[in-house]
């Protein structure tokens, strides 16, 4: 694999075709009119699964960031959020090598369309605000060792990020769990679902009886998330039981309502909860913090610099 050459300096814009679109308002504002270049321009296009073209980068982490997080939010979160999302974009596209799924298995992806028919009357405004924090960092990524990182984020902590190694068993070091407490304010944090028994008993491998709920063993790890769940000598994962039965975290206990003939799961927290928490970076956007000081927090021992596209 290539590497590209990174430096602190300004991306390079001696290039061909049109860069991260600048919001240019008239007194009616009505029109938001791209930023062009050069002729000459260096820069990176993303393909994105089932997008017709390729996309300049700036543009794709325009439809990543308004699909990601609320636009409500603070300007330094969202610029926390596009760094982030700009970093894993490179990262797992190779450089726009290979192409992006639009899905939350990686990034979620907004075109102009989707985004226009989202905000409808408040289109001008909320895109206004989105690129902004997109041209405020524009071509910053995060590395760690002089590489990019794998910048994984997620909604709602449940009060403490999950770590790498808690994750996926490997252990990455800028990938650390730590306290995001704040998050337990998220209209996320908590949430419960039910199911009948014939409903439960459908989403498992296994028929489950009534008393077998009281025979159920929870393992958590260090962050207070389910390890493995073990009833008799069937094992599972937090992650497979998860996945299994859709819930919005592995942080969660079960039990059957006798009375309501109910199964009953409840959940702390939404996603994975590996790397930042965009909850918790609201929260610290609005205590003041700076979008660098977010990633410093959430990602260990990293730096934030700009990619030279040119150099390739």
């Amino acid at each position: 694999m290539k590497k590209w050459m990174i430096s602190i300096g300004v991306i390079c814009l001696i290039g061909a075709l049109y860069m991260l679109p600048i919001v240019g308002f008239s007194e009616r504002q009505e029109a938001i009119i791209p930023q062009t270049s050069d002729k000459n321009a260096c820069e990176i296009f993303i393909e994105v699964e089932g997008q017709e073209e390729k996309i300049p980068l700036e543009t794709y982490i325009t439809g990543v960031v308004a699909a990601e997080m609320p636009v409500s939010f603070k300007k330094e979160a969202l610029k926390a959020q596009a760094i982030a999302a700009r970093t894993y974009a490179l990262k797992t596209t190779n450089y726009g090598k290979i192409a992006i799924a639009p899905t939350v298995a990686k990034q979620v992806f907004y075109d102009e369309e989707q985004r226009k028919a989202n905000w409808a009357s408040n289109f001008l405004g909320n895109e206004k605000k989105i690129v902004e924090a997109i041209n405020e960092t524009q071509g910053q990524v995060i590395l760690y060792n002089n590489e990019l990182i794998t910048a994984m984020f997620h909604s709602t902590s449940n009060g403490k990020t999950e770590s790498a190694y808690g994750y996926g068993g490997n252990d990455i070091p800028y990938l650390q769990s730590v306290a995001s407490i704040s998050d337990q304010t998220s209209p996320k944090f908590e949430a419960e679902q039910e199911w009948t028994l014939a409903q439960w008993n459908k989403l498992w491998p296994i028929q489950w009886q009534p008393s077998d709920f009281n025979r159920i063993q929870l393992f958590y790890n260090d962050s207070g998330r389910v390890e493995r769940l073990q009833l008799g000598n069937n094992v599972w994962t937090g992650r497979e039981v998860r996945t299994l039965l859709g819930i919005p975290s592995t942080d969660f206990t079960i039990i059957f309502n006798a009375n309501k003939r109910k199964v009953q799961v409840k959940t702390q927290g939404y996603g994975h909860g590996v790397g930042m928490s965009q909850y918790g970076a609201e929260a610290m956007a609005n205590e003041g913090k700076t979008a660098a000081e977010i990633l410093h927090y959430y990602y260990q021992d990293i730096e934030i610099k700009k990619i030279d596209a040119c150099l390739k």
